[in-house]
Parts: C-alpha cells; structure tokens; sequence
C-alpha cells in the first residue's frame, strides 16, 4: 500500500518527466517552447488588428495565449496548429472547458503542410529557421492583405510594415512584405 509520502514522491517524479517532456520535446519538433507574455500577445493582435472576420492562424499554438485571447476578445475565428501531442491535448482540453468551442480549431500536425490561403492573419512565434522554410509557403499561398505578426523573428528578405521594439513584434501585410528591405549601403 502507498503510504502518502510515496504518492507525493510519485506525483512529484511525474511532474518532472512531464516538464522535462514539455521541454525537451519542443527541440525535438523545431523550435523551443516559450510562452508568449500577456504583453507580447496583446501588441501582436493589435497590430495584426485581429477582429471578428478574421481567420488567425497560429502556428506552434503552445498552450494556446495568442489562440484563446484571438476568440475569446476579438471575436476571431482561430486555427490553432501544434505539432506536440500532450501540448494539442492540453489545447483541445482548454477548448472543452470553456474555450470558445464555435470559434477554435485545433489541428494536430505540420504546420509545413498547411494551406495558408484561408488566413486573413497569421501569427508566429518561431526559430528563424522555420521562419525561412514558412516564408516559401506564405509566398505562394497568401492572399493579398493577409497580415502576418511575428514575435522576435523577422521573415527572413521581407520587410516590415512595422516593428515594436520595446515587445519585439513585427507585422507584415502580404504582398508589400516581399520587398526586400535596403542593404545597409543604399
């Protein structure tokens, strides 16, 4: 029979391969798991100026700050897409339990394999590698006037519409972003 002190080591035990599992799984799947502060969410959905008709697309939604505000305060429709399966669950739980069920999706899977066309607003929060290999897709599928917002990468070769640097938040509005940005020497 468990004695307490045996359940509460057990319980503290899981706690920590589950944290470790959060975490490490998130290099595992490209890029690391970071959650969004309340600040940096809110700059990138005012600049992104999400509203009721948009589509938001969040890729590597996490646990979901930017996919949950996005429905809940403005009124979006959300595609949340996550490549981790306990982070998915965890998404899919918060939906159930009072998430905005009519307005989030929650898709597990690559977000390489996305089709970005119904977007009106996609958000990121990723390495600049995945930012490089999205840049391809965005480019081939976004519609024109799709904003994209961005925290602490840029889109490698776009410029911004405009950059917070007190948050680290870019926005891009689709296609004027794909202008290369002046070389220093110009």
């Amino acid at each position: 029979m468990l004695t307490q002190n045996d359940a509460l080591f057990a319980l503290a035990v899981g706690g920590l391969v589950g944290a470790a599992y959060f975490w490490f799984a998130s290099f595992a799947f490209g890029a690391g798991y970071q959650p969004a502060p309340r600040a940096v969410v809110n700059r990138m959905l005012d600049e992104a100026e999400v509203g009721p008709s948009d589509r938001v697309y969040d890729l590597g939604a996490g646990t979901g700050a930017i996919v949950f505000r996005a429905a809940r305060e403005r009124g979006a429709s959300v595609v949340g897409v996550e490549v981790d399966p306990l982070r998915v669950a965890i998404l899919r739980l918060r939906r159930r339990l009072g998430g905005p069920r009519d307005r989030v999706d929650i898709r597990w899977g690559d977000m390489f394999r996305l089709d970005f066309r119904p977007a009106t607003v996609v958000a990121v929060f990723l390495w600049p590698g995945a930012m490089l290999r999205l840049r391809g897709l965005f480019e081939s599928q976004l519609q024109p006037g799709t904003r994209i917002v961005s925290h602490w990468h840029p889109v490698p070769g776009w410029r911004a519409a405009s950059y917070d640097d007190a948050t680290r938040v870019y926005l891009y509005r689709w296609p004027e972003a794909r202008r290369e940005s002046p070389s220093p020497n110009d």
